[in-house]
């Protein structure tokens, strides 16, 4: 056993995905992740570049309650019962439905692409109605946030309507993920959208300048980005995500001006959320190492980049939050999305943007006491001690700087509902990172609690890193349709 040992874990053989004990342990500053398959056998893999962000961030860890309405039942244990099992530990958090594999680029790097499938998968109108019936149907906390995805979603011109069922079913927040080709060069077609209800665009931005693209699309997709951003601000839209898929040695140093420019656009970007690009396929050890690129460096290269406005200890795991969700939820007697995914998932943090400069949210509070705060909050309201709950959050109060954030989380906390946290989220930029994925630094653990799931057109919902690791050939070919011809939307 490794000197500097952590724990142990289970993972999936990178040739025939047969599950394996797994351990982590330190080297170097790093954690690393390690297997041995008795048929293919030994892989390791950097699974964070940081052992100090590692340990920082374990004391977030948050554990679940997952669904009182599992789809599948436990036969052949973790990964291969998704759909989602008993065993599961987090609810849906953001559901995504996948509406074509069908697509107007041919990248490289791509989870789905009805080019590079030789088939095509995309399911009715009437399908995807079922899919959203079937999220909406959790419990013990139906889906309030839905992404549209593929493939390019816009390659569907019932978009729209399908934006519009979803809002009508009861989902509040719809956004659609895009290349932006088509909504950069059909202006007509974004305001169907936008006039839809779409509630957020999350649009593929790999970088300022074309390289990156050339690169990760095959081609200068940066004029399309820029024309797509101004379609939406002509239709007065104001949130978008840009979305990076962040590769070593190609738009890594980019980073820093990707936050400048959501900065300078900060009255139609909401968001930046970087996602470590995923090795998908087979690739040898010196590769894998050239290649991988982890939570830690992202938060390396942003203090870096921006000059040390944005520091790696401002961001905090997805589960810091969770305290503030179940203390509002208990005094307004219903249950929030609970973000109770793995601390080591991913990392973000909010920033506010004044005068061209960068504040992160912590600058105005002490986010360790508040959400412990919270945690009494949710305590002493379970406990029936509702008087006591709510002197206790107006005390919590204390650790914000309140000329500032006092006004928008007591607003949230005032109303509890989705308008009043879009007000927040109005005021600030999130910067994050979600590292999704791949057999090579796959780890169990994290699989049990995902809160990202995709929605299946046979009933299941199944987490975001099984789907592209294991499920997503065989469920798109169950439900393929085999030409160009017989895709055409229909409604059954």
């Amino acid at each position: 056993m490794e000197k500097n040992y952590l724990k142990e874990t289970k993972s999936i053989c990178p040739e025939c995905h047969v599950v394996l004990p797994a351990r982590l342990f330190e080297r170097e500053g790093k954690v690393i992740i390690t297997k041995t398959c008795p048929t293919h056998g030994y892989y390791e893999d950097v699974y964070w570049s940081e052992f100090e962000q590692w340990e920082r961030v374990r004391e977030y860890s948050t554990l679940g309650d997952g669904l009182e309405n599992p789809r599948t039942r436990t036969v052949q244990g973790c990964p291969y019962d998704c759909g989602i099992c008993p065993n599961h530990k987090s609810h849906t958090v953001l559901a995504i439905i996948d509406i074509t594999n069908r697509c107007n680029l041919k990248c490289p790097i791509c989870f789905a692409n009805a080019a590079a499938t030789g088939y095509v998968y995309e399911p009715s109108f009437d399908e995807i109605c079922r899919m959203i019936d079937n999220l909406v149907a959790n419990r013990p906390v139906p889906v309030k946030a839905l992404q549209l995805s593929g493939g390019e979603p816009t390659l569907r011109d019932d978009l729209p309507e399908i934006v519009r069922y979803a809002h009508s079913a009861g989902i509040p927040h719809v956004e659609v993920n895009t290349n932006g080709v088509r909504t950069a060069n059909d202006p007509t077609y974004v305001k169907r959208l936008c006039q839809s209800g779409v509630s957020s665009y999350y649009l593929q931005f790999d970088g300022v300048t074309p390289e990156p693209y050339k690169v990760t699309r095959g081609l200068d997709l940066l004029p399309l980005k820029f024309k797509s951003l101004e379609n939406f601000r002509r239709e007065g839209h104001d949130s978008t995500v840009l979305v990076v898929t962040l590769v070593r040695g190609v738009n890594d140093s980019q980073l820093g001006d990707i936050i400048d420019f959501a900065a300078k656009n900060h009255d139609i970007i909401r968001c930046v959320n970087v996602q470590p690009v995923s090795v998908t396929g087979r690739i040898d050890r010196r590769k894998l190492a050239d290649y991988r690129i982890t939570i830690p460096d992202f938060m390396r290269l942003v203090e870096e980049q921006t000059n040390g406005q944005v520091r790696r200890n401002d961001f905090y795991p997805v589960p810091a939050v969770v305290p503030f969700a179940r203390a509002v939820g208990a005094l307004k007697g219903k249950r929030y999305p609970e973000f109770t995914m793995h601390e080591h998932c991913g990392m973000a943090t909010f920033v506010f943007v004044e005068d061209g400069k960068l504040t992160p949210i912590n600058r105005y509070a002490n986010i360790d006491a508040f959400m412990h705060s919270m945690n009494e909050v949710y305590r002493l309201a379970k406990a029936g001690k509702r008087v006591r709950a709510r002197l206790k959050m107006f005390e919590s109060f204390r650790h914000l700087k309140l000329g500032v954030l006092g006004p928008l989380i007591g607003g949230v906390v005032g109303k509890g509902s989705y308008e009043a946290l879009g007000r927040l989220m109005h005021h600030v930029i999130m910067i994050g990172a979600m590292h999704f994925m791949d057999p090579y630094n796959f780890d169990l653990e994290r699989v049990e609690r995902c809160g990202i799931h995709y929605a299946v057109p046979d009933g299941r919902i199944i987490p975001f890193c099984t789907m592209n690791t294991l499920h997503r050939e065989n469920i798109e070919k169950q439900f393929a349709r085999t030409t160009e011809a017989s895709i055409k939307t229909r409604r059954e």
